[in-house]
């Protein structure tokens, strides 16, 4: 299928080939009919992709800001190759999608094949849409109208903030797209509307629905002319839909307000506040959030939890009905907002007019037929055949995958045959990129390949587990990104496959089966290669001390989530045990985890977990995210017969009193991705054993189950 996608590096706007998506849980598979284009939000993302780097950094400045502090840390060549990974990465235009339900996901009881639906989606021939991001459109409402519905959902949470009642008087200020739904949406409650913008034509369309206008390109005085409409009075609200630099927006409104009247931003302005503008009227101004309630929220929009009916009356879902009823009432027409229709085979014609004086709503009508073959497999390359090397298939399409284990395992000799990513759009774009044959949507094809006998599976840490069964069932080599798995009962089914049930048994076990490797780089990296070395020889116990600023990182962000990342434990800080007993070489024989506590409930990214090994050895990992990311990430310590290793952030190397060794600098940061991955593909390449033996493996698991499970 195709997809619009827009390369933010280059500015260039792409007509793309992508696999078609498959329908998740919670989910529709969606064959779209008509999608609208949106002069405000895609102008702006193709604005700033055409921008040069210092454009973009004036833009963000708050981005530049964490530019800076991690050049401090990890140097600058690391920080050049993560900004232009970012900016690399491709982004879907679109958000208001039309077309008719072709799948429906597990856990979807509301819709059926066959429904006609709006939603939230990209420019695509196929989406797949959250079932709580779409809603039925109405009998008599074509595709070409419902389409607006998900922006009149925009301007209509706004006007639900202002909460305007029969009789009053609202502005809208900005008569784009959102501003003139937002004007037909108040007249059908009952207000009386004046409309404000610099394009004449818009200021008589919005006449034409039945509001006042103040033409600003004729010089009116906004202010003036609103007292003047008003009988000196005020208006009772404004509504801010416009799209500028300026504070002329928020500063005119709050002096056309009656005394405590409500302003409700939608758009973006300035806002640099006139305190006395707000004080002496005692006016109330807020910020609208998009489509209204669950908007940002992944247990609302991603995995389909409704808020109850009589506690949110309005959810976003709930505004997309409300205004497609006013679509199917008459009270909102959107005929009159449509300048531009084009074939989706003409989208990048589309997009010339983007930022044009004449245009308004652009319409692209598509033509995928029921019977066209949905393919989820795109081929990229001409197919590889040398036939004794590794062939490799990635599943996981994600921001590291690209910046870290891509460009790593390009560099060795393994044939580089299919990727995989849920919406197809990164899986092309690295797939290409990184010499990939094909690009798919559908893990099956992977695992089914003769042809493939070796995974790479770089997904949110969920799937870890249920994907290395997977593989290792099909016959394949697998090598995982950490962890493991976030489930004990996950643990111990790959134990079983490689023990045969007997938890005494791994080594023998592991000779005939395919070989399995956790992407725990840290033990490869130079300097832990070297500590490893200089420890080889110890006559005595060890004590090691790895401290961790690890930074905070928000509670509902994914990797925080227990059933999605496991935690930070699981997620993270089982790196730092591994490398710990690599250096021990010695099995761990006892953890005890130490939290920082708040209310008594114990905080699981401040946190101390020490590990004993067979061999008499010890070990500290403080694992810290309430640090600061001006002092280095990572360092450790290693205390042995006398002497004292300190790497630091991967950099630099010290022995202190360490016979025969004072100290090792890099040029640059070295944390071992490269070697594991080729270690890995040697191993496949030779028929050797795993890089990281199974027992080592599951002894790192169960101590970070351990470590998780004492919080």
């Amino acid at each position: 299928m195709r997809q619009i996608l827009q390369n933010l590096s280059s500015g260039e706007t792409l007509l793309a080939d992508v696999p078609t998506p498959k329908v998740r849980p919670k989910h529709l598979l969606i064959r779209t009919e008509a999608s609208l284009v949106s002069l405000g939000t895609e102008k702006m993302l193709i604005d700033f992709g055409k921008a040069n780097l210092l454009e973009k950094a004036r833009q963000q400045p708050e981005k530049v800001k964490q530019v800076l502090e991690k050049i401090k840390t990890d140097g600058l060549m690391p920080t050049i190759e993560v900004v232009r990974a970012k900016l690399d990465a491709p982004l879907p235009l679109g958000y208001c999608n039309v077309g008719r339900v072709i799948e429906v996901g597990q856990g979807v009881e509301d819709f059926q094949v066959g429904d006609r639906v709006l939603s939230n989606s990209n420019h695509a021939e196929v989406v797949c849409a959250p079932k709580n991001l779409c809603e039925k459109v109405p009998e008599g409402v074509e595709p070409s109208s419902a389409i607006y519905g998900v922006v009149g959902a925009i301007g209509l949470q706004g006007i639900r903030l202002i909460a305007p009642t029969i009789g009053e008087t609202i502005v809208v200020t900005g008569l784009g797209l959102i501003g003139q739904l937002s004007v037909q949406i108040l007249l059908a409650n009952g207000c009386k509307v004046i409309g404000i913008d610099f394009d004449s034509k818009k200021c008589q369309l919005a006449e034409e629905f039945g509001a006042k206008s103040i033409d600003l390109s004729s010089g009116q005085d906004p202010v003036a002319a609103a007292m003047a409409l008003t009988n000196g009075k005020g208006v009772d609200g404004v509504l801010i839909t416009a799209s500028t630099k300026s504070n002329d927006p928020v500063h005119h409104a709050a002096q056309m307000c009656r005394q405590r009247g409500r302003i409700v931003l939608v758009g973006v302005v300035g806002m640099e506040f006139n305190r006395a503008d707000f004080f002496e009227k005692e006016l109330s101004f807020q910020v609208s959030c998009a489509y209204g309630p669950g908007r940002y929220d992944p247990e609302y929009e991603q995995k389909g939890n409704d808020y109850p009916y009589g506690h949110v009356r309005w959810t976003e879902q709930r505004n997309f009905e409300a205004v497609l009823g006013l679509m199917a009432s008459g009270k909102v027409q959107t005929d009159p907002l449509t300048t531009h229709r084009y074939s989706f085979d003409r989208a990048l014609e589309a997009y010339g007019e983007v930022g044009s004086g004449d245009a308004m709503g652009i319409v692209l009508e598509y033509s995928l037929a029921e019977g066209d073959n949905l393919k989820r497999s795109v081929r990229l390359g001409a197919a590889q055949t040398a036939a004794s090397e590794p062939v490799v298939g990635v599943i996981g399409a994600g921001s590291f995958t690209g910046l870290v284990i891509l460009p790593a395992l390009k560099k060795t000799e393994a044939r580089l045959k299919a990727i995989s990513s849920s919406t197809g759009v990164t899986a092309s774009h690295l797939g290409k990129k990184f010499g990939f044959e094909s690009a798919v949507t559908d893990n099956g094809l992977i695992f089914e390949d003769e042809e493939i006998n070796t995974v790479f599976i770089t997904t949110r840490h969920a799937n870890h587990g249920r994907l290395v069964m997977e593989a290792l069932k099909a016959g394949k080599h697998v090598f995982v990104e950490k962890p493991l798995c976030i489930r004990k009962e996950e643990m111990e089914e790959i134990r079983s496959f490689f023990t045969g049930g007997d938890a005494c048994d791994t080594k023998e076990a592991s000779d005939t089966s395919p070989l399995l490797m956790v992407g725990f780089n840290r033990r490869f990296a130079p300097l832990i290669r070297k500590m490893k070395e200089l420890t080889a020889k110890r006559t005595g116990p060890m004590a090691m001390i790895f401290n961790v600023n690890a930074g905070m990182i928000p509670r509902d962000h994914w990797s925080q989530l227990k059933d999605e990342g496991g935690g930070r434990i699981l997620g993270e800080a089982c790196h730092f045990i591994d490398t710990l007993r690599y250096i021990a070489g010695s099995e761990i024989s006892n953890v005890k985890t130490t939290f920082a506590k708040k209310g008594g409930v114990a905080i699981d990214d401040i946190v101390s977990i020490h590990l004993e090994f067979e061999d008499g050895s010890m070990g500290t990992v403080h694992y810290f995210g309430n640090g600061n990311k001006s002092l280095e990430r990572e360092s450790l310590d290693v205390y042995c017969g006398g002497g004292i290793l300190r790497m630091n952030n991967f950099r630099t190397l010290t022995g202190y009193r360490w016979p025969g060794f004072k100290k090792e600098k890099l040029r640059r940061q070295d944390k071992g991705h490269s070697a594991e991955i080729a270690a890995f593909i040697e191993a496949v390449n030779c028929g050797g054993s795993s890089p990281i033996a199974i027992e080592e493996i599951l002894d790192v698991t169960e101590a970070s189950f351990i470590a998780a499970e004492q919080a």
